[in-house]
């Protein structure tokens, strides 16, 4: 009787609790319909799950089936934000992969519980109810997760209340989701027809670039993006600007992620950028941003040419997707037509500033007329030999600007407009505003593609004495600077004491080279060798002081000092290293011997002015400081290093380059330690394999190696010479460190070493 009482009392209970479980999930469904978008009814269900079973917090992670990451639109507490995780990590990535719901009392004791959240956000997990998020049809959107139970500890009930719930719920967020999709695909088809509208009308190219480039990175939600061009004429991508970079690039349309994608014309997406052996760090080291994801896109015309390439990084919260892949397709093959007609009009008008600033930067006087014979145009120089201002001279006809002493020039102007022939008049006297002036001058018709003549070009060249002088100077220095040392006259040219940077350079071997190539084959090398190494120094306004043999000596700083000279020295000296390993290199290809230089570089107190003997003077300097320049280009042998400074010229560097100390010495000659420091910036990876690494170990041999700590020295200079075996300054110092092991300095060591030659 009594079993039989017990039996119906169970029965009574578990229709009593089938109903209350199904006006429950009524409640669900009901609750959920009436919300108006997804966040809005994952934060119901949250809201519900928590406090129908009693938990402190809770969580609904969606599944992006893109990225394959689970993320939460909805967090409880006091953190309210997005948060993302791999889909087949932690206790949420094990219950999505699995489909199984889980009980965990003490999360901290199971080895799938991810502590990272906890650490981040300050909360504490104790135990944890997480289940499968599955729709009728069994889809799993993602799961649903309740932490720490308020009162005593979640149970099997909890667990199967929950998953009754989010089942129920599923239903409603997946058509929640479906048209969350479509509004963001219509939204961004609307944005997609707007911008590309308004790209369309622009038709300049930087301007054009600048708004593709932000348009890109906000389209696809993206830290920076940039819109490589095509040089055909270089061979070379270039862009304006890169967006978040702030700075101009351009480099050979083969090398790279973006050069593989310019030339297979096939796009590339990398979700981990380091962990592919494609991508170059080197832009991340010079800029300090870090590279995570990559989506390289060609940009291709109307006839299927790649006319550029379109790279976009990091994407926001994850990696790049198909999706996105497709966006950036679809953006590009439209922008193309307006790429195009910018850059033709961007060509067009860089073609017109071409001609400009050759017309300007001539020496040589140009004025030309038309067919009317009225001047139309006249460059600085045509200003600088009449000693005019140019509206003296626009507009008026030729017959009327050349009257007086200068009708005679009329005169074969008009000879030329008949026969259509030039003419060229030698060393002829100009009356320019009552100085004359000796110029050449050349007289030329110009005519268009019809063979019709449009007008008269007349060319002077000034070869006045001041003309002369400073050609002859331009030889030995920048002609800005020779045109100021002649304005300076004798006050500049009879001395004057300034700090300079000296640059000593010479040439290793040179009479073993000598002996092969004969004195013919010696000048004519020498000639070349000089022009590459002059160019470099001039182009950062320094002054050749004078060759001595093969020997070079050049300064910066005097007679007209700028603000960065010590810059522009060592940027010299690294330009001529980069400069002659192209030279070397193509003489390599025509079975000729490299040339092998060292520089030295000192910055001190000198004295400059015209120095020598009543009949034969030169402008040079001198002075301690020089031949402290001249001794560090001697001590590249002895260290087997290419560019020396001296620790006065490092501490008056301004910009970064990568150096390393490489000694503190005390010169022949002198009695005080000279720190030494060599510039390394003109290596590549090819002729300095692992130079970061490299430089880390030897710095640290350095350093015990200051401390008379020989065995750790030798094991820090040995281990950069594994990384690069043909450094030879990181072998002098284990020979050093293995002599002064056997033979210990006497009284207190100061890492100073000294010279034994020059």
């Amino acid at each position: 009787m009594q079993k039989t009482q017990g039996i119906v009392r169970n029965a009574i209970k578990k229709h009593w609790d089938q109903l209350g479980r199904s006006d429950l999930l009524l409640n669900v469904t009901h609750d959920l319909s009436v919300c108006k978008n997804l966040d809005e009814a994952l934060e119901k269900l949250v809201a519900f799950l928590i406090s129908r079973i009693g938990a402190e917090r809770g969580t609904i992670f969606l599944n992006d089936s893109d990225t394959g990451e689970l993320y939460s639109r909805v967090a409880q507490g006091h953190m309210r934000r997005e948060i993302r995780l791999l889909n087949n990590s932690g206790i949420a990535g094990w219950v999505f992969t699995h489909t199984k719901p889980i009980l965990i009392k003490d999360a901290y004791k199971d080895p799938r519980f991810n502590r990272s959240i906890d650490e981040r956000t300050g909360f504490t997990t104790h135990s944890i109810l997480c289940a499968p998020l599955r729709t009728v049809s069994g889809v799993i959107l993602g799961v649903s997760e309740l932490l720490n139970k308020r009162e005593g500890e979640f149970t099997e009930e909890d667990l199967e209340v929950m998953e009754a719930v989010t089942k129920q719920a599923s239903i409603v967020l997946e058509r929640h989701l479906v048209v969350e999709q479509i509004n963001a695909s219509r939204k961004q088809e609307l944005e997609f027809l707007s911008v590309v509208t308004q790209l369309s009308a622009e038709v300049k190219l930087g301007p054009l670039l600048q708004k593709i480039i932000s348009t890109i990175t906000k389209m696809l939600d993206a830290e920076r993006s940039t819109l490589f061009i095509n040089d055909e004429k270089t061979n070379e991508l270039y862009t304006e600007i890169a967006d978040g970079l702030g700075t101009r690039i351009r480099f050979p349309n083969h090398l790279g992620i973006s050069g593989t994608v310019f030339t297979t014309g096939q796009p590339i997406m990398i979700p981990h950028a380091y962990a592919d052996l494609r991508f170059n760090p080197s832009f991340d080291k010079q800029t300090g941003f870090f590279t995570r994801s990559i989506l390289c896109m060609p940009v291709m015309n109307k006839m299927g040419k790649t006319i550029g390439v379109t790279q976009v990084l990091n994407k926001r919260g994850g990696v790049f997707t198909k999706e996105d892949e497709a966006r950036l397709a679809a953006f590009t093959s439209q922008i193309a037509i307006a790429i195009e007609n910018a850059k033709l009009f961007d060509d067009i008008q860089n073609m017109k500033n071409y001609n400009e600033s050759i017309l300007e930067s001539m020496s040589n006087g140009v004025i030309t007329a038309n067919e009317d014979e009225k001047i139309v145009t006249c460059n600085a120089a045509g200003l600088r030999i009449l000693k005019i201002q140019l509206q003296d001279v626009l507009g008026k006809p030729l017959k009327g600007f050349f009257t007086d002493k200068n009708s005679w020039l009329y005169e074969k102007i008009d000879q030329v407009s008949q026969s259509g022939k030039s003419d060229v008049m030698m060393d002829a006297d100009l009356e320019c505003q009552g100085e004359s002036r000796s110029v050449n001058i050349t007289i030329l018709p110009l005519i268009n593609v019809q063979q019709k003549k449009i007008g008269t070009m007349i060319m002077l060249e000034d070869i006045s004495k001041e003309k002369r002088m400073k050609s002859t100077m331009s030889r030995y220095m920048d002609a800005d600077l020779a045109e100021k040392l002649m304005k300076g006259g004798e006050e500049i040219l009879g001395g004057t004491g300034s700090v300079a940077t000296v640059l000593f350079s010479d040439i290793r071997s040179f009479t073993t080279l000598t002996e092969e190539l004969g004195p013919q084959g010696t000048v004519s090398l020498l000639n070349e060798y000089f022009t590459i190494m002059v160019d470099c120094i001039q182009k950062e306004g320094g002054m050749l002081d004078k060759f001595i043999g093969d020997a070079i000596m050049a300064v910066f700083g005097t007679p007209f000092p700028h603000e960065d000279d010590v810059d522009r020295s060592v940027r010299a000296a690294v330009a001529m290293m980069q400069d002659l390993n192209r030279f070397n290199a193509v003489r390599q290809e025509q079975g000729k011997k490299p040339i092998n230089i060292g520089i030295g570089l000192n910055t001190d107190m000198i004295v400059s002015g015209n120095i020598g003997s009543p009949r034969r003077m030169d402008y040079t300097v001198i002075g301690d400081g020089v031949n402290l320049a001249s001794r560090l280009e001697s001590a590249c042998k002895q260290y087997g290093a290419r560019i020396l400074i001296s620790e006065f010229t490092f501490k008056a560097l301004k910009a970064t380059y990568r150096t390393r100390e490489v000694d503190k010495v005390i010169v022949k000659g002198k009695t005080k330690p000279v720190g030494i420091y060599e510039v390394m910036d003109y290596y590549t990876d090819l002729t300095f394999p692992n130079l970061i690494e490299v430089l880390e170990h030897f710095k640290n041999g350095v350093d015990y190696y200051k401390k008379g700590k020989w065995d750790m020295g030798i094991k820090s200079f040995s281990q950069a010479l594994q990384l690069n075996p043909n450094d030879t300054v990181s072998t002098m110092y284990i020979e050093r460190c293995e002599q002064l092991k056997t033979h210990p300095p006497e009284g207190e060591w100061d890492g100073v070493w000294v010279l034994k030659s020059k």
